[in-house]
């Protein structure tokens, strides 16, 4: 019988953030144990180093201190233990990464991924393991409880602990570190959907509707379950919340994902309509909802399996990370959480994100994937002018493929059948998506149901994830009923610049490609104090701007570093950038159905 790789993790000293860990081997390398923990999470394409937070590091053997050596600047070796005893390592990790990526830990709560406090132990990590969650030291914390999807150890729990502290299993190292750990006094509700049992942890301060999320996210679900088709692939989920002033973030796993969302966007008891702050985030849990398919199961052959000690390239994100981006608004309106209108605004907003960034004329989707590691995750302030978004206009390629394969069969065919096919060959096998396998399947599609021939669709489809084209959405829409209209940005814009945003000045973010500022000779981080010898800050830029005509001439004064500097600057129309999308009033029958079937009975 093959022995479990033992973990303890007890957040032993809050006030300091810091989570105490232990692994035991019960049969070590002879020749000296390897350890490593990853220098990266799934679903964060950036090199993150997780090892800078381990503040010490200790092994004994039979009570006796075993030597560590570390050999770089994730792995460490201890020395071979005599007579084949247990090896155990501990270790003290620091937790104050306040994201979904890391660990965070303090005295009102402690949260961490696995990647960021779980040793592999090299040559072992197909092993079953265990790990004991420990309640903080004093009786004040004893009041906490653990909300994880980690499967309890039958037989092993220890009934003295507070609620969920004890021991988990895992079937293999990479099932451990994929199910994230909340503790602390956090709110709890759940919901059924679709036959899955569903949990919601709040951790902060909220005065969340807890009955409204629910009732929403239990339609979001249970229609992201049809989609794919039952029984879905977890028999239990849990969305761990962080609630906090600011913030907005998720990160995916196979049965649970973490999430990181403003107070102000929770609903409300008494709430009115769909305020957009609740409306963007059931679209980040329908995000990541969507990812327990797409991207956990359904996975690029470049990760299956991981390697998480350094980058794996695919040119796929805009399949894994774009579609999901589609899928994530449309559930809400396809699941009647919200009304069309409702969407089509959301769609636009997308639209016009793309629109806005003269990267989209320089970088595939296909590069913007594969340069993830060094570019979309390590955004400068040239980023606009020299990436596009893998998440945004991969949206937008699924949508347009999503309009097309409906209007070439009358909507007898979607992309939702390019996503169940996906699903059916490639999730539920575990056999990693290839580089090409999706131009193939478009193809099969084609094929099968007579829908463009000799593989038009999808030879499309690879020359929009190719090349820089902008799409031709305008005249997919008007199939649908739908009307297009572009309009100029605001006035600000006219200039080409964003500002940074809450620090009051005006201080330049992002100075885009072919603009005045640009042609003027201004740059990011350059503040603005006078516009034709009139003090100016963020607040009042936009109605100084909004006073003058295009083709005139301004000087700006600005700071470079500390040094006042004098720009002449020719304003041009704002450019149209904005884009608005509206139900046609007396639509085709044919634009009718084909719009019913695409957004749901409410659009018909």
């Amino acid at each position: 019988m093959t022995m479990p790789i033992r973990y303890t993790i007890i957040p032993v000293d809050p006030h300091a953030h810091i989570f105490r860990v232990s692994c035991t081997v019960d049969d070590p390398d002879p020749a000296g144990q390897r350890f490593r923990l990853p220098v990266w999470i799934p679903g964060s394409y950036m090199l993150r180093e997780f090892a800078r937070n381990i503040v010490s590091l200790s092994a004994e053997a039979d009570g006796q201190p075993v030597p560590v050596v570390k050999r770089d600047k994730h792995t460490w070796q201890a020395h071979p233990v005599a007579g084949g005893g247990a090896l155990v390592i501990s270790y003290d990790v620091y937790a104050w990464d306040l994201s979904v990526r890391t660990a965070h830990l303090d005295q009102t709560h402690g949260f961490f991924n696995g990647t960021s406090v779980f040793l592999a132990v090299e040559g072992r990590t197909d092993q079953p393991c265990v790990v004991d969650i420990r309640p903080p030291p004093g009786s004040e914390e004893q009041r906490w409880r653990v909300a994880t999807a980690l499967a309890s150890a039958e037989g092993e729990r220890d009934a003295a602990l507070p609620q969920g502290f004890g021991r988990y299993r895992a079937a293999d190292y990479d099932e451990l570190i994929d199910h994230p750990v909340e503790m602390g006094t956090f709110t709890h509700a759940t919901f059924e959907a679709a036959g899955v049992h569903h949990e919601i942890a709040l951790t902060g301060r909220h005065d969340c509707d807890t009955a409204r999320l629910c009732a929403d996210l239990e339609k979001i679900c249970a229609w992201h379950i049809e989609l794919f088709g039952a029984p879905a692939p977890m028999s239990r989920y849990v969305f761990l919340t962080m609630v906090v002033g600011d913030g907005y973030g998720g990160l995916e796993h196979r049965a649970s994902t973490a999430l990181l969302v403003s107070r102000k966007d929770l609903p409300h008891g008494g709430m009115k309509g769909l305020p957009d702050g609740y409306k963007s985030l059931l679209g980040l849990c329908s995000h990541e909802y969507f990812h327990t398919w797409n991207v956990k199961r359904i996975k690029p052959a470049a990760f299956t399996p991981y390697d998480l000690g350094v980058e794996n390239y695919t040119r796929l994100l805009w399949l894994f990370e774009g579609f999901t981006s589609y899928y994530d608004d449309l559930a809400l309106v396809r699941s009647g959480v919200i009304g069309v209108e409702d969407y089509l605004g959301l769609l636009g907003k997308t639209v016009s994100s793309v629109l806005r960034g003269s990267g989209r004329l320089k970088q595939s989707v296909a590069e913007s994937s594969f340069d993830a590691w060094i570019k979309y995750y390590r955004q400068d302030e040239n980023a606009p002018n020299a990436i596009v978004s893998y998440y945004a206009k991969g949206a937008l390629i699924a949508l347009a493929l999503d309009l097309q394969l409906r209007a070439a069969r009358g909507g007898e065919r979607s992309l939702d059948d390019l996503m169940r096919r996906l699903w059916q060959r490639y999730g539920q096998t575990g056999t990693g998506v290839g580089e090409d396998d999706v131009f193939a399947l478009v193809a099969e599609l084609e094929e099968e149901h007579t829908i463009a021939g000799s593989g038009a669709l999808a030879g499309w489809l690879r020359q929009a994830v190719e090349g820089t084209e902008d799409l031709p959405l305008a005249r997919l829409f008007r199939d649908f009923g739908i009307e297009e209209h572009v309009q100029p940005a605001s006035p600000v814009r006219g200039l080409g610049v964003k500002l940074a945003a809450d620090t009051g000045e005006a201080r330049l973010a992002n100075v885009h490609d072919d603009s005045p500022a640009r042609r003027a000779g201004l740059s990011a981080g350059d503040v603005l104090v006078a516009v034709d010898g009139l003090k100016v800050d963020a607040a009042g830029l936009e109605a100084m701007l909004a006073r003058r005509g295009a083709g005139e001439r301004v000087v700006v004064h600005a700071f470079r570093r500390d040094e006042l500097m004098q720009f002449a600057v020719d304003l041009t129309e704002p450019p149209a950038q904005e884009v608005k999308l509206s139900l046609q009033t007396k639509p085709t029958a044919v634009a009718r159905v084909l719009r019913k079937g695409w957004l749901g009975a409410a659009a018909g």
